[in-house]
């Protein structure tokens, strides 16, 4: 993927010697590269986990380990919160 945004903004530049627009355009497409894109640092990538973790990516075992405790977490508190929808909820899943 950064092999085709790296060429891409190559050919862009190049365009841009006839009309400046694309230099803009290629300026563009490596903000959005490095935003969003693989390696990039997003907010909602970076400030989600809670402490612990030191300087693991955003797809380690750690960050889904607390993304699947806090599920849990949601889970006992709505079945304790509402015990007649999680146990017909139940129900539908076992038929």
């Amino acid at each position: 993927m950064g092999t085709i945004v790296i060429s891409g903004t190559v050919v862009l530049v190049i365009l841009g010697f006839g009309n400046h627009t694309w230099w803009l355009v290629a300026v563009a497409l490596l903000f959005v590269y490095m935003q969003y894109g693989r390696g990039g640092t997003s907010a909602s990538s970076s400030g989600g986990s809670s402490g612990g973790a030191s300087g693991g990516t955003p797809g380690s075992y750690r960050a889904y380990r607390d993304r699947r405790d806090k599920q849990a977490r949601w889970d006992r508190r709505y079945r304790r919160e509402h015990p007649l929808e999680s146990r017909r909820q139940a129900r539908e899943r076992k038929s």
